[in-house]
């Protein structure tokens, strides 16, 4: 039987043709499905000289007309949801409900890049001087790239792709060659909604084509979401090539328990958010602190509720736990968990022997007790469902420990006392903090990021930030004067 191939869209031109590809994998079967084409240079060049051609006719799109285009693609994304909800659990492994979490975030951000006419406003000062009036404007880059890892396939593109384009550039989108055909499907999308062609063009690739990106003189600005290690790679290069860049890295969040909270509330919370999406999140909560007395309760009702969990097909109904993406990322968690008993952890549910016998790329839920810094289990980020408890006296222990964190992407904290929070919020050196929110990922009228190796770069994602990372200032200062009032002054100006 062949196996279907997703293509490349470049100028609304689909292409597979390639002198390599990659499979593509169902994490839940680790059936090959599908086979991506892996573009070499040549082929990147191609589509940015497209992009860039595309790009001049864009940017002189009137604002409004560009608004329209996100109204129209917000309505055709609702209106097939599902059916964009199943190509992300068949490539991901997600849960259906999962996956339809992710496009509604993601249209958060479609609907706010419809109000392009306000973002988009400059700054005009009159009498700035004596006959002198100074304009700022917002204008784009060109041509940008957007890098999109794998555990959301719609959503992050969406948050990228969005706004860049919305600003007034031209994008190539490089998705993660394991989850490629949510990206396609959101091209076709825009271009249903009336975006011109080769303003989105679609860029698979693996190590040779993000290179590529990094170092092409006419690409501005890069926007990536990865792992530490290669999101800063991917910060350097970029930048030392003369772009603009913001790169989000990897994670490790913490939720502190406080003796006051509500402890039901809290292992609710805690069950969510470390086992959705089987941890594959950069806002999963990863590391439970739990002060003072609270351990005990607390894990065993998190443990109480980890029983009725069901491990399996993120497509079929009833499942709660889905499949790593890849059987490198099972064998991965399987050793660091198994690393936690070595070095004086106690594994309290061990989710390993709950995927015996399974087809795909599963570990079950797993919760690990007695958990310290210098342990595999604490300080790397295992990117699967596995919740690791770190037990500490007080509320200042806590914040010392999540401070001497090198990730700072986001945290919560579980308490009743209002200046417990107050304080942390204020103390914590987190880019998103919660309060009884197990994942503050902010609404899409405020922007994404995090903090020490959690984000390389000084500008977060979506929302306002975006809309400056995607375009730059223009300062015009004018003045018509009379012919009577010139002469030549060699001084410096002023005012």
């Amino acid at each position: 039987m062949t196996t279907a191939t997703v293509s490349h869209v470049v100028g609304e031109k689909h292409i597979d043709t390639a002198t390599r590809s990659l499979k593509v994998f169902n994490p839940a079967t680790g059936q090959a499905i599908r086979q991506v084409p892996m573009a070499d240079l040549d082929f990147l060049n191609d589509a940015v000289s497209i992009a860039a051609e595309a790009q001049k006719q864009w940017r002189e799109t009137g604002i409004a007309k560009r608004s329209r285009v996100f109204f129209e693609l917000a309505s055709i994304i609702r209106r097939d949801q599902e059916e964009l909800a199943r190509i992300i659990s068949e490539e991901n492994g997600k849960t259906l409900p999962d996956a339809a979490g992710e496009i509604a975030r993601g249209l958060e951000n479609v609907e706010f890049c419809a109000g392009a006419l306000n973002h988009l406003k400059g700054e005009h000062l009159e009498q700035a001087s004596g006959g002198i009036d100074v304009t700022q404007l917002k204008q784009p880059l060109g041509v940008v790239a957007c890098i999109t890892p794998f555990n959301f396939p719609a959503m992050v593109p969406l948050w990228m792709v969005s706004t860049a384009i919305a600003a007034g550039n031209a994008v190539i989108l490089k998705p993660s060659e394991k989850v490629p055909s949510s990206a396609v499907w959101l091209a076709e999308a825009f271009h249903k909604a009336g975006l011109p062609a080769g303003i989105l063009n679609i860029v698979h690739g693996d190590k040779e084509v993000v290179t590529g990106i990094l170092e092409h003189p006419d690409i501005k600005a890069v926007s990536f979401v990865g792992s530490t290690p290669i999101a800063k790679h991917v910060y350097t290069t970029a930048a030392a090539h003369g772009k603009r860049v913001q790169a989000l890295g990897g994670a490790k969040n913490h939720m502190v328990v406080m003796p006051d909270a509500d402890l039901d509330g809290a292992a609710d919370a805690a069950i969510s958010a470390a086992f959705g999406a089987a941890g594959q999140r950069c806002m999963a909560v990863s590391v439970l602190v739990a002060v003072g007395d609270v351990a005990d309760p607390l894990l065993e009702k998190i443990q109480d509720r980890m029983t009725g969990l069901t491990l399996g097909d993120g497509a079929r109904e009833g499942t709660d736990v889905g499949p790593l993406i890849t059987a490198e990322a099972r064998d991965r968690a399987h050793r660091i968990l198994g690393s936690a008993a070595d070095e004086g952890a106690t594994i309290v549910v061990d989710g390993r022997p709950a995927a015996e016998g399974m087809d795909g790329f599963f570990i079950g839920p797993s919760l690990v007790d007695n958990v310290r810094p210098g342990m595999q289990v604490y300080d790397e980020e295992i990117f699967g469902p596995v919740l690791s408890v770190v037990r500490v006296d007080s509320f200042d222990a806590a914040v010392s420990l999540i401070n001497a964190s090198r990730f700072a992407n986001g945290v919560a904290l579980f308490t009743r006392d209002g200046r417990s929070a107050r304080q942390f919020q204020l103390e914590i050196e987190v880019g998103m903090v919660g309060i009884n929110v197990p994942i503050p990922v902010p609404i899409g009228a405020f922007s994404f990021g995090g903090w020490k190796d959690s984000l390389f770069g000084d500008t977060h994602m979506y929302g306002p930030e975006s809309f400056n990372f995607y375009t730059r200032r223009k300062v015009v200062t004018t003045r018509w004067p009379l012919p009577s009032e010139s002469q030549i002054e060699l001084g410096f100006p002023t005012n």
